[in-house]
């Protein structure tokens, strides 16, 4: 057995300075490998924690454009379906006072041109009772003979054109 011990034996020495160099090794290697390592890996994992941050609230900042957006646009477009309403009830009543003043004006002109041909008619009746009294005067000047006054001129006259609108 002692040289089956000498093979595999533990000499205590030997087992103290393999693991004195063990505990050696381990803590120069966490000194200057697994701590900035480690430190490494944190910083790594901080980086992409704060990029996924930034990313979830970058999409809530552009969902919340995109709503924004979209309340803007029905505003907007609610904007200008009531401005093309009012500007087609504008136009409705534009026209109606276009169409109303058309109708005054041609109501004017129409009551215009009765009166131009009341004023006429009258004229041209003055005209042929002037005349027909000139004429009556004549005839009766040569069927009387003698002079007729004023007085005596109106009274023929204005029965002459009396019997004559009677047969008319």
């Amino acid at each position: 057995m002692g040289q089956f011990e000498g093979f595999i034996g533990v000499d205590f020495w030997t087992a103290l300075f393999v693991l004195l160099n063990t505990l050696a090794i381990f803590f120069v290697a966490r000194k200057y490998l697994f701590n900035p390592v480690h430190k490494m890996i944190t910083d790594r994992q901080s980086e992409i924690d704060g990029m996924y941050a930034d990313a979830d609230k970058a999409k809530k900042d552009a969902e919340e454009m995109a709503s924004e957006y979209r309340r803007k646009l029905s505003e907007a477009q609610a904007t200008s379906e009531k401005l093309v309403k009012e500007a087609v009830s504008r136009g409705q009543n534009r026209e109606e006072e276009i169409v109303r003043q058309a109708n005054q004006e041609a109501a004017a002109i129409l009551d215009k041109a009765q009166h131009d041909v009341a004023l006429e008619k009258k004229k041209a009746v003055n005209d042929a009772k002037n005349e027909i009294s000139s004429m009556a005067l004549a005839i009766a000047e040569k069927v009387v003979g003698r002079e007729i006054n004023a007085k005596d001129q109106a009274a023929l006259v204005d029965q002459f054109i009396n019997e004559l609108g009677d047969k008319a």
